[in-house]
């Protein structure tokens, strides 16, 4: 038996080992996040905070898939997250209608179709547009939908929709609490695991290639632009979905909740936990909103924590640029392995 014979059992463990970090770790935060409303049932503002993340999380994760996996730096993921929060508002003031199993696919087809028409406008144009042309874009996008719902009375302008109707299930509503942070813990699930099975599919390989040398798959004749538009319309729908919820749980929303600071707000969530892994956006959000929290309930620091909260973000995107998860994940788990290589 040769060496390179016996040495490949050894590399197979070793490399076998190198990728159980991932799934461990989203083991254990779906662990954390069924256990938290049993463990906080004592504390209700808390539940709150805890439904609050899982909805953001939903935004964060539909800019990991364009950002992460597609490389589509998104500054505009807010426009579809408002948007939809604003047409269920309105089915609720106007129809009297906030039955789940249609106003939430509705946010989500309205998600759908704005980021499709907006990537049919920014991606699918006769040249291949840059990164800095495709932030911008949205980015204006976002800013002139903030502008034009705060200028429009007919959707309460500067004031947003307040007193939204509750979210029913036929005659049953749904108020915060823990059947709300159940119900966004299922959504939270089933989004995750089919973003999961989406870049780990065929689809998930044509963006694996994209990442690695666009050109090259261009070149073979896949029309990454095309591609690219599908993946920022199904996140457009993700986040349409995220904003309904949104709106549901606060019982309200407002042209911030469409501008570039939500968009950018959903960017340092992905960024801080960890781009291109999925639940390095959850772990980012919940990180990012809990230390919100207890920094605005001390009163130490009640009046300038937003900077303390600034300077931790800087300190990690300086020193820890593939995220939080960055510390326990090597880069190779993150970006993904899918052939082996011979020596």
């Amino acid at each position: 038996m040769d060496a390179a014979t016996s040495l490949a059992p050894a590399t197979a463990k070793r490399r076998g080992r190198a990728f159980r970090v991932l799934p461990g770790v989203e083991l254990i935060t779906l662990a954390a996040l069924v256990a938290a409303p049993f463990l906080l049932a004592d504390r209700p503002e808390l539940v709150t905070l805890m439904t609050n993340i899982l909805i953001l999380s939903l935004l964060a994760i539909s800019f990991d898939l364009c950002w992460g996996y597609s490389g589509i730096m998104s500054f505009g993921q807010a426009l579809f997250f408002g948007v939809s929060s604003y047409v269920i508002a309105l089915v609720g003031r106007d129809l009297d209608f906030s039955q789940l199993w249609a106003t939430l696919p509705l946010a989500m087809l309205v998600g759908f179709l704005l980021s499709g028409l907006m990537a049919a406008f920014l991606l699918l144009g006769r040249r291949t547009p840059t990164s800095i042309f495709v932030a911008f874009g949205t980015l204006t996008g976002a800013y002139a939908a903030e502008r034009l719902v705060a200028g429009w009375q007919y959707v309460g302008a500067g004031n947003g929709l307040s007193s939204i109707k509750l979210m029913a299930f036929g005659s049953t509503e749904f108020v915060e609490g823990p059947a709300f942070y159940s119900i966004a813990l299922g959504i939270l699930v089933a989004v995750f695991a089919l973003s999961r099975w989406l870049v780990r599919s065929q689809l998930g390989l044509v963006l694996a290639g994209m990442r690695q040398n666009e050109e090259r798959l261009a070149f073979f004749g896949y029309r990454v632009q095309a591609f690219r538009a599908l993946v920022f319309s199904v996140a457009g729908a993700i986040a349409g979905l995220s904003g309904a919820l949104y709106a549901y749980h606060q019982g309200f929303t407002g042209p911030s909740n469409l501008g570039p600071g939500l968009s950018t707000t959903a960017v340092i969530y992905c960024l801080f936990g960890g781009s291109g892994t999925l639940i390095g956006p959850v772990l980012g959000t919940a990180a990012i909103e809990g230390i919100s929290f207890v920094l605005s309930d001390t009163d130490a620091v009640r009046q300038f924590w937003p900077v303390i909260l600034g300077f931790v973000l800087l300190i990690v995107v300086m020193f820890q640029p593939t995220g939080l998860l960055g510390l326990v994940v090597s880069t190779r788990e993150r970006i993904g392995s899918y052939a082996g290589r011979r020596r």
